[in-house]
């Protein structure tokens, strides 16, 4: 597994992997934008997972987090998560926040299992379905 910053040949797959997974994808052209602030997690030439990563001042959000059906429950998520938290570190950020549906007990504990806290909830912040937010912030 390669973990590395998303290139213009990869945004494709990204896009498509955000349709398969999220009820209310990102587009394409938007990803593309964004494309700086992307990690993928890449297998070959297949990507099946990545991070969107972005920083405000001090303060560093991961944005989202989304690996292939297939390739859940190794370790996908955790790479990525584990690569993000040491750029923050490295750029000498204070902390680290993300939101996860209340739902995502499996993310959820993940995100824990990194240092991760809930310090908030964002009431019916997702919609298809509506869904609250909870919010967790790594202090580091």
């Amino acid at each position: 597994m390669d973990i590395q910053s998303a290139q213009i040949q990869h945004i494709p797959a990204v896009a498509a992997l955000e349709r398969e997974i999220f009820s209310d994808p990102w587009p394409e052209d938007m990803l593309l934008r964004m494309r700086e602030r992307i990690t993928v997690a890449a297998e070959g030439a297949s990507v099946v997972g990545y991070l969107v990563f972005s920083t405000v001042l001090d303060e560093g959000s991961v944005d989202n987090v989304a690996v292939a059906p297939a390739y859940r429950r190794r370790g996908v998520a955790g790479l990525l998560l584990s690569d993000a938290i040491r750029r923050a570190r490295e750029d000498g950020l204070s902390l680290l926040t993300l939101e996860v549906r209340a739902s995502n007990a499996p993310a959820a504990a993940l995100y824990e299992g990194y240092g991760f806290r809930e310090v908030g909830r964002r009431r019916d912040y997702y919609e298809k379905p509506r869904e609250d937010a909870i919010l967790m912030t790594l202090v580091l």
